[in-house]
């Protein structure tokens, strides 16, 4: 496998992690075994392991929550075996976090939720819309905020990407009563930005540069990018929304494609 694949891909190098981590660790043992005669315990090689293997994704360019995933992983394990549970619920229970949060295992994106206070002042943004403009969430994940938004919007067309399959089951029934709402198994960097007025985001740090290219080459003036929470390496803002919610978040709006509303050219 390409080193650019394992680079590219957190899941990779958490696994990576993972088992360097274990190499080392076994080779303690065999010395402290082998040379002093030492067994120290199952909990306590497990916590080592751990450990090692948060320091290793450290290095290795993982996030906070990955290095919280590979410091209790085997721990876990471990303490699992001391209570009556079935072998297959640690791996159901890794299998449906896959499945519900693919992104952050591929690209860096775990799955974070529109709040209340962010989806009350998207409705004001899109208020100041004519009403058959066209929406997209890139990476809609349950689609709670999409659904609503199209029920208040009814003339107005949202569409939702994701590729998280199972998320994508949840929010595409989520959205099938919705004759304006339709969720696409789909890969945010597969969207033309240039057939919508508004594009939302709720992504994380890592692709932000990456999408305000796409959205610079790609959205029509006037068109709005709107970001819950990441900023866009190098770039201003055109507009911060301060949000009233227990995260301290916010709206980062810019005008991508050129003109905003009042005229003003921001293409840079």
């Amino acid at each position: 496998m390409p080193a650019s694949v394992i680079t590219r891909l957190p899941i990779l190098r958490a696994l990576l992690a993972q088992l360097l981590a274990l190499l080392v660790v076994w080779l303690l043992m065999l010395g402290l075994v082998g040379v002093l005669g030492v067994r120290p315990g199952l909990i306590l090689v497990a916590l080592a392991q751990g450990f090692l293997a948060a320091l290793i994704g450290a290095r290795l360019g993982l996030s906070a929550w990955w290095l919280a995933i590979n410091l209790m992983f085997v721990p876990g394990l471990v303490l699992l075996r001391g209570f009556d549970v079935p072998g297959w619920l640690p791996l159901g229970a890794f299998t449906l976090l896959l499945l519900l949060n693919w992104n952050a295992f591929t690209e860096r994106v775990p799955l974070y939720l529109t709040g209340r206070e962010a989806e009350r002042q998207l409705r004001n943004q899109l208020s100041e819309l004519p009403a058959g403009f066209r929406y997209i969430d890139l990476g809609s994940g349950l689609a709670g905020t999409l659904s609503r938004l199209a029920r208040d919007f009814p003339a107005a067309q949202f569409i939702g990407v994701e590729t998280a399959p199972l998320t994508f089951a949840l929010s595409w029934l989520r959205c099938l009563p919705r004759r304006n709402c339709h969720i696409r198994l789909l890969s945010l960097w597969r969207v033309d930005l240039a057939e919508y007025d508004v594009v939302y985001c709720f992504l994380s740090p890592a692709p932000m540069a990456a999408l305000w290219d796409k959205a610079h080459a790609e959205m029509r003036p006037g068109a709005r990018l709107i970001s819950n929470s990441f900023a866009v390496p190098g770039v201003e803002p055109v507009e911060v929304q301060q949000l009233d919610d227990w995260r301290r978040s916010r709206l980062l709006i810019w005008y991508p494609g050129g003109a905003t509303p009042d005229g003003v050219d921001t293409s840079g």
